[in-house]
This record gives C-alpha cells, sequence and structure tokens, in this order.
C-alpha cells in the first residue's frame, strides 16, 4: 500500500533546530509516523517542552539533546547520543540555521564565520558523524534545509546566500559520494515561511505579510508543517530513487514580465 511507505516504525530520525517552527513540525510528524526523534537546540528549557509535547502527541519516543551545532564537539556529541539512545540513525535533518541581514560591506568576519558555522558547518559535521552508522547498515537519508536565498541570492545577505548555497552543492556531492551506500541526501530550500519566529521578526521590522505576499504566486506565505511535508517526504520510501535534488517549497517562482488581472 502506498501508506506503507510513509510508515518509519522502527527507525530513528535526529532534527537540528527541532524545538520550534519548521524542526518542530519535522520531528512531530516523522514521531507521527512512528519513529523514534531526537530534537537538538541550544534552548534546553523549549526544547524539553517542545519534546514532551511530541511524546504526549505521539506517543512516540522523542529525546531532546540540547546543542549548540556551531560547537564540533556538540555535534559530535549529538549523533552518539541518538545511537546510544536508539541504536541507529535512519534519518538526519540538518535544519538549524538563521541569519542577521546586513550590507555586504557592513558584515565583519566573525559574523560571515558564524553565519557559514551555523547554516553550512554544522550540516557538515552532523553528515561526516551520521555517515558511518548508515553506511554500516547501507541505509539512510540526510536531508539539509536550505533556502530561497542560496538560489536565488538575497540583497543584504551575502552570507547567509553563500552558506545556503554551500548547503546545496554539499546535498549533491553527498549524494554522488555516498549513493553507493544506499544513502539518500536531499535539500528543501524554503521560501518565505511563517514561522513564529520568523512572524515576530517581520513584525519588529515593520513588514506586514501582505507585504510579502505579494511576490509569492499562490498569493501567501507558507507554513512550518508545509515544508516538513515535503522533508518527510524526501525522507520516505516514496523517494526512494530521489537523491541529489534541491526541492523549492517556496509558493511558485517569482518572475518578471507581462502582469495579467
Amino acid at each position: 500500500m502506498i501508506t506503507d511507505q510513509f510508515d518509519f516504525s522502527g527507525k530513528a530520525a535526529v532534527v537540528t533546530g527541532g524545538g520550534t517552527g519548521i524542526g518542530y513540525e519535522t520531528a512531530l510528524q516523522f514521531a507521527q509516523l512512528g519513529a523514534s526523534v531526537v530534537i537538538a537546540s541550544r534552548g534546553q528549557e523549549e526544547l524539553e517542552r517542545s519534546a514532551a509535547q511530541i511524546r504526549e502527541l505521539t506517543g512516540s519516543a522523542c529525546l531532546a539533546v540540547p546543542t549548540d551545532v556551531k560547537d564540533e564537539a556538540a555535534c559530535m556529541a549529538l549523533i552518539a547520543r541518538a545511537v546510544d539512545a536508539f541504536g541507529r540513525i535512519d534519518v538526519l535533518v540538518n535544519n538549524a540555521g538563521g541569519t542577521r541581514m546586513g550590507p555586504l560591506e557592513g558584515i565583519p568576519t566573525r559574523g560571515w564565520d558564524s553565519v557559514f558555522d551555523l547554516n553550512a558547518r554544522s550540516a557538515y559535521i552532523c553528515t561526516r558523524e551520521a555517515g558511518p552508522h548508515m553506511m554500516a547498515k547501507r541505509d539512510g537519508v540526510i536531508i539539509n534545509v536550505s533556502s530561497n536565498a542560496g538560489t536565488t541570492g538575497a540583497k543584504g545577505g551575502a552570507h547567509y546566500s553563500s552558506a545556503k548555497a554551500a548547503l546545496q552543492m554539499f546535498t549533491m556531492v553527498t549524494a554522488a559520494e555516498w549513493g553507493r551506500y544506499g544513502i539518500r541526501a536531499n535539500c528543501v530550500a524554503a521560501g518565505m515561511i511563517a514561522s513564529a519566529r520568523a512572524a515576530a521578526a517581520w513584525a519588529a521590522a515593520g513588514i506586514e505579510d501582505t507585504d510579502l505576499s505579494a511576490t509569492i504566486p499562490l498569493g501567501r506565505t507558507g507554513t512550518p508543517r508545509e515544508v516538513a511535508n515535503a522533508i518527510v517526504f524526501l525522507a520516505s520510501d516514496a523517494a526512494s530513487y530521489i537523491s541529489g535534488q534541491v526541492i523549492a517549497v517556496n509558493g511558485g517562482p517569482s518572475m518578471g514580465g507581462m502582469t495579467f488581472s
């Protein structure tokens, strides 16, 4: 049956940035589909609360592991903790990311490095650490969460755009090198997603949701759940022959040309 392809029973998934937004919705869906889940982020109290909610809503195991993914040792400890808890890693979702926007001439070296550490280097370290466990069983899925900025760029986000573009290329190379082990790697490039934190940032900057929606063909911003839907699909057996791809979840392409009423 088609629904069997979305059965994650007996599998274990690790989701970074799993306490809120896209990460939380992704972890929740995996747990609803039977997976044991490890969620990671810096805020311990928020993370523990999210893990408790997932356990209560799904009945699946959900382990909260406070982790600063910019710290190599912390990433290594996260993967080790997941294997120790569940004996395996079937799915790794490198979702942690973010930035502070600003003009290129005002980005300090430390700020550039910090954005790369969060958005690209952390995914490399977690992938490197999870890889041997997947190779050993010749099966596994890695999903990296990127952004439209990694594909089209974003003025005011030279560091962020570059880091997300690097993440997308890292995904493709991972798929090419590790496919022989039965490991698939894909990337989801999210557009304007109205997570609670994003909505708060837009409001603080005086940006209305309607202003953003005007540039999106579907006429609205997306939700964290809609990005999670794509992540879970790519991790499922329904996507068993999809690897090395960047899938946009952005409400459609924006382009110039004629305007029709």
